[in-house]
């Protein structure tokens, strides 16, 4: 008999999970379900704000093919929520009352957005109700929706929260012809990735691209307008120091957190997300797995006595996706085992104990915007004089020129970079990244990297960032290499590179690098 499996959430992650477990579906060894909250099909939700501003169409954001996976015999039932999970009888009841049986439970259900207390906002709204009219999370394509038809018709727009996505949102927004106004409560935008200096030279640049920045914004509560039909809307965004922002639509980006409701109901242990080893097994069952943003992935020894588990859920697409190819190996792998072999004679993962957490690559964040080049990786709040020239523990090097809208912030130890800051240095941000993947050790002299982003060119890079085994894509871990050749084999386009190799399909923030590697090899892009 084929191991039933059945797959809670069908966002990206999950359909990465499916994709891998069709060889698995076809050879009969694994019998799949696959249940979603919504009624679409798998679609990128990292890029979902390329599609409220119109950058991008909406076939461009769809992940796999449903089509090809039902005709492997995958069944679908999508639109149906989960009510609740029988961990004693191996079952999963929908709303609808229908229960579906299960060998193995994999949990993909993802985050919701993180929504603020705030005055007229109830407590309810993100969770189980609904927000406000004209406020919304630009969590799914309904909220992108809304987003799409203020930014057509150049309405105000008000963006709470200045992360990663709240910025390339707000950036993209304006340079679509939409009033922007920023509001955030830290010195400067995208605190949890660039320190403060390289923070407030992203500002500077991106009040200069037309989006109103107000930092130290605290937000309490928000003000209504009423309609021709009593409808209230929203009108605006009260900070704590009396200012109101006014606008016609409130996007919140404040964060996501886990959805564990289903995992904390079943009774398995969560914290920051669904706590798992690192073959993404539950720590207390291990008939059940989390992948994705919902997995909390930790060793069980490191748990504190109190209960408390340090780290939480990565947040970014391309660990989500190995740890579900890592899955799909697993599960494929036992469900041979188990067609094969008499029920006693079986042999599980879980019999070693815990697996070993996979490290992971080292995180690089990448701005994706029109005209204003940031990234970051690593730890980069080192305070630059709290090691003097000698000691041990961090190194930190600066350069800033504010007023042409440049800085970089360099942080090493024993001379190899571990954390880093580049505004405004395209080819000196490329090098540092392509430097902290490797851990490669920095020139002596650490202001030579400055001269790759002089107008002469005058200093040569020291590693070349598009070598054969040189990363391009970070959340598929493609390499130079593998583009090249996927464009030998094929059509040498960005989409035929997305075809053969997924790169691309992630963040998007290495379309770039894949256009200018194809234009270096003499080809169309």
């Amino acid at each position: 008999m084929p191991e039933r499996v059945v797959l809670i959430g069908y966002g990206p992650v999950g359909a990465r999970l499916v994709e891998g477990l069709l060889p698995a579906v076809r050879n009969g060894s694994i019998d799949l379900t696959v249940v979603g909250a919504e009624p679409h099909d798998a679609y990128n939700r990292v890029l979902i704000a390329e599609y409220a501003v119109g950058r991008m169409d909406r076939v461009g954001l769809d992940l796999g093919d449903r089509r090809v996976a039902e005709d492997a015999g995958v069944r679908f039932v999508l639109g149906t929520a989960v009510a609740g999970v029988d961990r004693a009888l191996r079952s999963v009841r929908l709303a609808d009352g229908i229960r579906l049986p299960y060998e193995r439970l994999v949990l993909a259900t993802g985050a919701r957005a993180n929504v603020p207390t705030l005055g007229g906002v109830p407590r309810s709204s993100g969770v189980e109700g609904d927000l406000p009219r004209g406020v919304v999370a630009l969590r799914d394509l309904a909220d992108a929706e809304v987003v799409r038809a203020a930014v057509t018709a150049g309405r105000r727009i008000v963006v709470l929260g200045a992360g990663v996505l709240g910025m390339e949102l707000a950036l993209a927004a304006a340079e679509a012809g939409a009033e922007v106004v920023v509001a955030y409560h830290s010195a400067a935008p995208m605190n949890r990735t660039l320190d403060e200096n390289g923070g407030r030279v992203l500002a500077a640049a991106a009040v200069a691209a037309g989006v109103e920045m107000m930092h130290h914004a605290r937000a309490e509560s928000i003000v209504h307008r009423y309609d021709d039909h009593g409808q209230a809307w929203f009108d605006g965004l009260v900070c704590a120091d009396g200012r109101v922002l006014s606008g016609d639509l409130l996007v919140l980006s404040c964060g996501v957190g886990a959805r564990t409701e289903i995992a904390a109901m079943a009774g398995l242990a969560v914290s920051a997300g669904v706590l798992v080893d690192g073959a993404s097994r539950s720590w207390t069952d291990p008939n059940v797995f989390a992948i994705g943003d919902c997995a909390h992935v930790a060793d069980p020894a490191d748990a504190a006595p109190d209960g408390r588990v340090a780290g939480g859920p990565s947040g970014l697409i391309g660990p989500g996706w190995r740890q579900a190819d890592r899955l799909a190996g697993l599960l494929s792998r036992e469900a041979e085992v188990a067609a094969s072999t008499a029920p006693a004679a079986r042999v599980r993962a879980a019999d070693g104990g815990p697996a070993a957490i996979a490290a992971e690559r080292p995180g690089v964040v990448m701005l994706k915007a029109e005209g204003i080049d940031v990234v970051a990786g690593g730890a980069v709040d080192a305070d630059p004089f709290a090691h003097a020239p000698g000691c041990h523990g961090p190194q930190v090097t600066i350069w800033a020129d504010p007023a042409r809208g440049a800085y970089v912030k360099l942080v090493t130890v024993e001379g190899v970079l571990t954390g880093f800051v580049a505004v405004g240095m395209p080819r000196t941000g490329a090098e540092l990244t392509l430097l902290f993947e490797r851990g490669s050790e920095l020139p002596a002299d650490r202001s030579s990297l400055l001269r790759l982003d002089a107008p002469d060119a005058g200093m040569a890079a020291v590693a070349d960032p598009f070598a054969a085994d040189a990363t391009v894509c970070w959340c598929n871990g493609v390499s130079a290499g593998a583009i090249r050749e996927a464009a030998a084999a094929g059509e040498p386009t960005v989409g035929c590179v997305k075809a053969m190799t997924r790169a691309g399909t992630g963040c998007g923030g290495c379309v770039g690098r894949i256009t200018e590697l194809l234009a270096r090899e003499s080809v169309p892009a």
